[in-house]
């Protein structure tokens, strides 16, 4: 599941923020920049009069993302997180400042989920043909689950936030994936509010972040793709103004492989060591920051309906679950998704 920018004319369920009063806009238009990055691709969008440094801009973007796949990728051999996976047990690593910052929220949340999210997943992903290796076309035997998850545990890890490095205790793997690209949005944009933008909308691969207006002073728009047959569609898109706010979905209907019929989605529950398959399709969140609306959009997913519901509601988190039920699709929203409902 993506997210995608919408035009005018378009709108048939919307979430207003908060605008600041309408600037002038005169000699203002929107400059696009993307490019490739993380195995899929990234894009900006900026509001503003027409200025000479874009090349210099995009070479600014393109060094931020490289610095993050560079330290997080589970692709590259030579990254940071891929040396902490072959690291000995017992051994000390340092980590990069973005590493650190990630790994801490996302161990702060694997806590708070009870494990359900886990960023120490990756021997269980490596195991479902979601990691590096490819895809597989059998299942795996029930031992080399039991034993994949036993290499699982967030409680393994022993981060030392004051000198900055984490204990490896020997056979941890870390798979950052379902957090990293959220992060990297927010990268972007510190970069572009460094650089003085203050209009613009930042994507990669579906999670966004948007911050002021556009040129006729309307925000940064952007539809919630969800199946064709859910229940909501009568209502039409939801869309959502990003004014200040990020936006990330996990979807378990796009990425998969079947074996005998059956569907096995990339989403890993880290309880059970087994694919996700609790009715949910989908899950979108809403945040601040896009770095924690991509891992918590992920925690709900395998929390799935009731008790991520329950979650969400608790900690007033905003958020649209896509579900499949017995007369079709539903879409279920959290108290603090509807109240920001037209």
């Amino acid at each position: 599941m993506t997210t995608a920018e919408l035009g005018k004319g378009e709108r048939q369920v919307v979430i207003p923020l908060r605008l600041r009063p309408p600037a002038n806009r005169r000699g203002k238009s929107v400059t696009g920049l993307g490019g490739k990055t993380m195995g899929t691709t990234w894009s900006v969008k900026l509001a503003g009069p027409p200025r000479a440094d874009g090349d210099r801009l995009r070479c600014g973007i393109e060094r931020v993302l490289a610095r993050i796949v560079a330290q997080m990728s589970n692709w590259d051999a030579a990254s940071d997180l891929s040396r902490f996976n072959r690291a000995g047990g017992g051994s000390w690593f340092p980590l990069p400042a973005d590493f650190h910052v990630v790994l801490d929220y996302a161990l702060a949340l694997a806590e708070d989920t009870g494990g359900t999210y886990d960023p120490t997943v990756g021997p269980l992903v490596d195991l479902w043909g979601f990691g590096p290796a490819g895809m597989r076309v059998d299942l795996p035997r029930e031992n080399d689950i039991e034993t994949a998850r036993a290499r699982c545990g967030h409680r393994k890890l022993t981060l030392d936030r004051k000198a900055r490095c984490v204990l490896q205790p020997g056979g941890v793997s870390l798979d950052l994936c379902g957090i990293a690209k959220g992060y990297a949005v927010d990268c972007v944009a510190s970069l572009l509010h460094e650089q003085g933008h203050r209009d613009y909308l930042v994507e990669i691969g579906g999670e966004l972040r948007g911050e002021g207006q556009k040129p006729d002073g309307s925000p940064w728009w952007v539809a919630l793709e969800s199946p064709r047959d859910c229940a909501d569609a009568a209502r039409g898109e939801t869309i959502v103004a990003l004014h200040g706010l990020g936006v990330a979905t996990s979807g378990d209907y796009r990425r998969y492989f079947e074996h005998q019929g059956v569907r096995y989605a990339h989403s890993i529950d880290p309880r059970r060591g087994l694919p996700v398959a609790n009715g949910i399709l989908s899950v979108t969140v809403l945040h601040r920051s896009c770095m924690r609306a991509d891992a918590l959009a992920t925690a709900l997913l395998v929390l799935g309906l009731s008790a991520g519901l329950q979650f969400a509601a608790a900690r007033n988190i905003a958020a649209l679950f896509v579900s499949a039920g017995r007369s079709g699709l539903q879409c279920r929203r959290t108290p603090a998704f509807t109240a920001m409902a037209a």
